[in-house]
């Protein structure tokens, strides 16, 4: 077997590999007489069928099999040992000529190999990127407290309607005459919030209802979606052209949410048992809590920051475009040339900033390995219950819900890179000159949506 590669340009190169019978021949007869040894054919006892009669049968796919295994074996292995520094998958020639297993004795396999342009990427503190420091206001602490007493609180029973309450019922189509139409729909136990109806007429109808009160109103006008319609009545979205007419609903509960208070429950749900003693001392807490969360919003930016300023220092790089063209309609079959072409400039930048990436990670010892990207794994879950209130869950827990993230390859992936994009910002911080900028929450938000606008 020979293999070459032939470097075209400093980003292009083929990849040609040459298989002779002597490559082969000895595999492909080991295989055809295990073959022999279980062959099965009318008129013979089973594995006394002559090698003639099974290499006619099976000689070609043996054959193909065997090459098929030597060109893709040699293919990734001389890749490696040569340290190409490939782009994506080689890419069988679009001149390479047919081969034909039945006639052919010898192969040749010639492959396009888009490779990585050559550069180099050093920061010191002689670079300087700006690091934000968001500052925590009483009004961040304010929102995020309401946020608490709210996910704290509960529904209760009211007699009277306030706006956001929920009213329970019976809903009973109606007739042009007003009275239930025969046949027609009874919803029992609907849930009705008038605070999202949409048409101002119909949300007025239940101004300061109270139980045991019958409403006459429409939903079919009451809400601009079919969709919600549809859940009110408990029917598919297709049958509420059907039901445009009046109900009435019969009110039997109404509730009333009342948040939380600030008071000891509230402290100990949030931050553990006798941990916070006071309404000071909580607010502390959350304004911890808040400036915790903000740090990470910090080193994100901090990260796009040193982003830029890296690829600009970089300057412009040569790509295989042609190649990177075809890989990437390879990976889009179902979306064409034409999703490639819009795409192209902005996944060359991606792949641009990978590289630089990767180059950084490696220049400043950027490893991964298992524990971390469970500790990530455990660190999302975490972020996920506290979305909804619930925090301090017991380790075993958190593990337990994390192991289902762990689960899925694409998760998987995300966490390896949120874990490589913590450890490169951390050890970036400590190498360039940090340009430290004190904002506000409403300042940084400016800032990084005016970034994602470019």
């Amino acid at each position: 077997m020979n293999i070459t590669f032939d470097k075209k340009t400093a980003v292009d190169g083929v990849l040609t590999i040459q298989i002779e019978p002597a490559d082969y021949e000895e595999k492909v007869k080991k295989t055809l007489k295990e073959y022999a040894a279980k062959a099965s054919m009318p008129g013979f006892r089973p594995g006394k069928v002559p090698f003639g009669m099974v290499q006619k049968m099976y000689g070609p796919k043996a054959k193909l099999d065997e090459v098929n295994n030597l060109m893709q074996d040699n293919l990734f292995k001389y890749i490696r040992e040569q340290k190409i520094n490939m782009l994506g998958e080689p890419l069988p020639c679009e001149d390479q000529a047919t081969q034909d297993i039945d006639t052919q004795d010898s192969f040749e396999f010639k492959f396009d190999i888009a490779l990585a342009p050559e550069f180099k990427i050093e920061l010191t503190s002689k670079d300087k990127v700006n690091y934000y420091d968001i500052e925590v206001s009483d009004k961040d602490i304010d929102e995020q407290v309401k946020q608490m007493t709210s996910q704290a609180g509960q529904m209760k029973d009211a007699n009277s309607y306030k706006d956001g309450d929920v009213l329970r019922g019976t809903l009973t189509e109606l007739n042009a005459e007003g009275q239930p139409l025969e046949g027609g729909l009874v919803v029992e136990k609907a849930s009705i919030m008038p605070k999202y109806m949409k048409d101002k007429e119909q949300k007025k109808l239940f101004t300061r209802c109270k139980k045991e009160q019958e409403i006459t109103f429409t939903p079919a006008t009451a809400y601009d979606s079919d969709t919600e319609v549809a859940g009110l009545l408990k029917i598919n979205k297709e049958e509420v052209e059907n039901h445009k007419g009046a109900f009435l609903l019969k009110v039997e509960e109404i509730s009333h949410f009342e948040p939380a208070a600030v008071d000891q429950a509230l402290f100990d749900r949030y931050f553990g048992e006798g941990t916070v003693k006071d309404e000071a001392d909580f607010r502390e807490k959350v304004k911890a809590q808040i400036q915790k969360g903000q740090e990470a919003d910090s080193e994100y930016k901090f990260l796009q920051d040193v982003r830029a300023y890296a690829l600009k220092k970089v300057g412009k790089l040569e790509f295989p475009e042609a190649a990177l063209k075809r890989i990437m309609l390879a990976n889009n079959k179902d979306k064409g040339e034409a999703y490639v072409d819009e795409h192209f400039d902005a996944s060359i930048e991606e792949l641009k900033w990978h590289l630089v990436k990767e180059q950084l990670a490696a220049d400043h010892d950027v490893k991964i390995n298992d524990d971390d990207v469970k500790k990530a794994a455990i660190d999302a879950t975490r972020f996920q219950f506290a979305q909804y209130g619930m925090n301090n869950l017991p380790e075993d827990i958190l593990k337990q819900y994390s192991e289902n993230l762990l689960k899925d390859q694409n998760q998987v992936n995300s966490l390896i890179e949120r874990c490589i994009d913590e450890k490169l910002t951390a050890a970036l911080k400590n190498v360039v000159n940090l340009t430290h900028k004190t904002v506000s929450r409403d300042e940084f938000i400016k800032l990084v949506s005016g970034e994602k606008q470019k």
